[in-house]
């Protein structure tokens, strides 16, 4: 075991000592060292019960004969980070968290690890460092928040600003709305990208049944802790690591999965990420293909009203895995942590239940083409992605004039101000991985457009990306960013940009010619960045791989 290098022979005298100072005894040090990576802190909603949730996975790894020791990692929660200088920190924080993960683990010799993570960054930061240190390992999440009374989550607050700044909404009522739509602890309601990534986890393989989607507050999501505990003991024995989930095969049933679920287009920019950790080839026209051919069969919210209670009571992940696996869209024969493939999986859970309306049959989806789509054309040469299921049906085709603003902050006061019309196209840049830098999330300007009712009438694009939360016509991830030279620093007000979901396009009808002099006229923008912003705006690459740091994992043969 991997845990022998600091618990046996006598030149692990010191080691032991050590661990006997904090109490272990020579007993526990011969069972394999399980690490329990636990994003539990006082900050986050989705994070403040995840002590809970480690101790039923100690319990769990202490039933099957492991010794647990837990270590932590940093977490933000993106809602509070939101619309101020905060929301830098956001998509940065990915990459902490999975540097830090290798520290602990490389340093400390674990034979597992238990990874418990919840909310945004922490899912995809946690995958990262897993396919890094490919140890044995299991995913259980703390589980999503119940919806608000009446159907409300987070994204009614941000949509009710908006309301409220049009005259449509008193700022009573906005109050009254506040104290309901978060009724208590775990990831936010909706699919937006926390519920995302913690049910594709179930879909790569490294997470048991139920973690996407059991709610936080459910004894449920306690046992099913325990039982993430108890499988890890049986993992580490079977010498069963992410290299052998992680493959080709399974993120290409994760992006099924993810086009069926209408997931958030922030999925995109981490599977892009994960895989790049674990050497496996995954681009944006990829996705497209997988998008093209697999249906969308569910329209959670932001797309629709359900939730992710909702989805738990009608099957969960795996009853939208059984509607794709009847068609022959999932790989079933793939093996999992269960220590069994998706198959045996699939007919160890309870059927499906279709009355609810939540899971459409693979026979009558929501549409033959998937929640995502990555748009190409001369805006977005490598790519721009927008959450197709979440747009109304006379936006998935739109020609308008580019109003164009150079940051979050001028756009969202002259939406607040009614200085955008319908048809109008909004254009925030300077809001890439590097120019941003951190990629800030629009959930801000988006809902403020919800709230004017102009989300039928108005686009919006940036570099920067979006909340799982958004709806409406925007298209985020553009790239090449426009901090980097990308078309996108060269569009002016007044500019007619041309908008075709289906047809996967996103063009700016300004001739080559006139481009070629915006381009002799422009000049890189100057920032003044401090710590690690700046080192990390030197480091990024572009949306369209990923917005991975350029140093990192830059070896070895991908397959």
């Amino acid at each position: 075991m991997q845990s022998h290098r600091i618990t046996q022979g006598v030149e692990k005298a010191p080691h032991r000592a050590l661990l006997k100072a904090m109490g272990y005894t020579r007993q526990q040090m011969d069972r394999p060292l399980i690490g329990v990576v636990n994003a539990f802190n006082e900050v986050v909603p989705g994070h403040i019960h995840l002590n809970s949730i480690a101790r039923a996975v100690k319990d769990g790894v202490l039933a099957a004969g492991g010794t647990p020791l837990e270590l932590n990692t940093i977490a933000v929660c993106d809602g509070i980070a939101m619309g101020h200088d905060g929301m830098h920190y956001s998509l940065p924080s990915r990459e902490l968290i999975a540097d830090s993960i290798e520290c602990m683990v490389r340093a400390h010799a674990f034979d597992g690890l238990v990874f418990i993570p919840n909310c945004d960054k922490t899912v995809p930061g946690m995958l990262m460092a897993a396919a890094r240190c490919n140890l044995p390992c299991i995913f259980v999440s703390g589980g999503p928040m119940l919806a608000g009374r009446g159907g409300t989550d987070l994204n009614s607050l941000f949509e009710g600003i908006g309301k409220v700044k049009a005259g449509k909404l008193s700022k009573d009522d906005l109050e009254k709305l506040e104290d309901e739509a978060c009724p208590g602890c775990g990831s936010c309601s909706g699919m937006f990208t926390a519920n995302s990534m913690n049910c594709l986890c179930e879909a790569l393989g490294v997470a048991l049944p139920g973690n996407g989607t059991i709610p936080a507050v459910h004894a449920a999501r306690l046992r099913l802790a325990k039982e993430a505990g108890e499988k890890i003991l049986a993992l580490v024995a079977a010498d069963t690591c992410p290299a052998a989930l992680l493959t080709p095969a399974s993120f290409i049933n994760a992006l099924r999965v993810d086009m069926a679920l209408g997931c958030s287009t922030n999925s995109v920019l981490h599977l892009l990420a994960i895989a790049h950790e674990a050497r496996v080839t995954l681009d944006l026209a990829q996705i497209n293909r997988i998008s093209e051919s697999t249906p969308n069969l569910c329209r959670l919210a932001p797309a629709g009203p359900a939730h992710m209670e909702d989805l738990e009571a009608s099957g969960g992940v795996y009853g939208v895995i059984a509607q794709l696996a009847k068609a022959d869209l999932f790989d079933t024969s793939l093996p999992t942590v269960t220590g069994a493939s998706f198959a045996q999986n699939l007919s160890a859970c309870p059927a499906p239940r279709s009355e609810t309306g939540v899971i459409r049959p693979i026979e009558e989806p929501y549409s033959s083409s998937g929640g995502l789509a990555v748009l190409f054309g001369n805006l977005a040469p490598n790519g721009g992605v927008v959450k197709r299921s979440a747009v109304a049906p006379e936006m998935m085709r739109h020609t308008g004039p580019a109003r164009v603003f150079d940051g979050e902050e001028q756009a969202i006061a002259a939406i607040y101000a009614g200085h955008i019309s319908a048809g109008d196209v909004v254009v925030i840049r300077y809001e890439g991985p590097a120019g941003g830098p951190g990629m800030r999330e629009m959930l801000g300007p988006t809902s403020a457009i919800v709230g004017r009712g102009l989300d039928t009438s108005v686009a919006l694009l940036t570099d920067g990306r979006f909340s799982g939360a958004t709806r409406g016509a925007a298209i985020g991830h553009i790239s090449p960013e426009a901090a980097g030279g990308g078309p996108l620093a060269l569009v002016q007000d007044g500019d007619l940009i041309d908008i075709d979901i289906d047809g996967y396009a996103l063009n700016l009808r300004v001739s080559d010619e006139e481009l070629a002099l915006r381009r002799a006229a422009w000049q890189t923008p100057v920032q003044e960045l401090t710590g690690y912003l700046a080192r990390y705006a030197q480091m990024v690459s572009s949306a369209d791989t990923g917005a991975i740091l350029q140093a990192a994992n830059t070896q070895g043969e991908r397959r």
